[in-house]
């Protein structure tokens, strides 16, 4: 039998609260074009990891584009 241990993913959002509009806007340290905002904390946490998301799936695409000619193989790094 093979048990799978799953990775999860850690990101610091730096955040910042509007007084006036009472909005929330966040930034991720680690993938800084990740941006995202809510009325909420709860809902910027939310638009966070779709804009996350977002962000590596576009990465992962130009990765791919600009090396489609190549040899090339990819793996995965998982870090603690």
């Amino acid at each position: 039998m093979i048990i799978r241990k799953e990775i999860i993913m850690e990101y610091t959002i730096l955040i910042h609260k509007d007084e006036e509009s009472g909005w929330y806007t966040g930034k991720c340290v680690q993938v800084p074009a990740a941006m995202s905002q809510g009325k909420t904390l709860d809902e910027l946490m939310d638009n966070m990891k779709d804009a996350i998301s977002l962000v590596l799936d576009y990465y992962k695409e130009q990765a791919r584009s600009q090396h489609a000619n190549d040899r090339v193989f990819y793996r995965k790094l998982a870090m603690a």
